[in-house]
């Protein structure tokens, strides 16, 4: 049984500059914008280069983000269940900066019943944003 679905976003560029709220409320609004119920939150930080690390814990699972600004590379990871919809929460976070380059993976979540069949053993195709 599929459980949810987990999205991988890769992003270089600005979204690796966010501070602490800018992200907290891209990733707010991505989960509105998904339809999901933000729990809490928690972010943090680093020293050195100012990376960030942040969680919106959701009533449907989590947004996360970690951020390198010393490498312009930003890690964002959706994973949603029930009626929420990961793509467009995704589809809020790429379309931040026009000039990123973001990628976008995904993932069902989920084991399969004895009495199922899986369709494919390969991996899910890598999702490229268009702008």
């Amino acid at each position: 049984m599929i459980m949810g679905e987990h999205l991988l976003i890769e992003c270089q560029g600005e979204h690796a500059r966010m501070s602490i709220e800018d992200l907290r409320g891209l990733l707010t609004q991505a989960a509105l914008a998904a339809g999901a119920t933000v729990l809490s939150d928690q972010f943090h930080q680093f020293g050195g280069h100012g990376g960030v690390t942040g969680v919106l814990v959701l009533a449907e699972s989590h947004i996360t983000v970690h951020t390198w600004p010393e490498h312009h590379y930003a890690a964002f990871d959706i994973f949603m269940c029930g009626d929420a919809q990961p793509m467009v929460a995704a589809e809020v976070i790429a379309g931040r900066f026009s000039q990123a380059q973001v990628e976008i993976k995904s993932i069902q979540r989920g084991l399969l019943a004895d009495d199922e069949v899986a369709t494919t053993s390969e991996p899910a195709p890598l999702l490229a944003v268009e702008r």
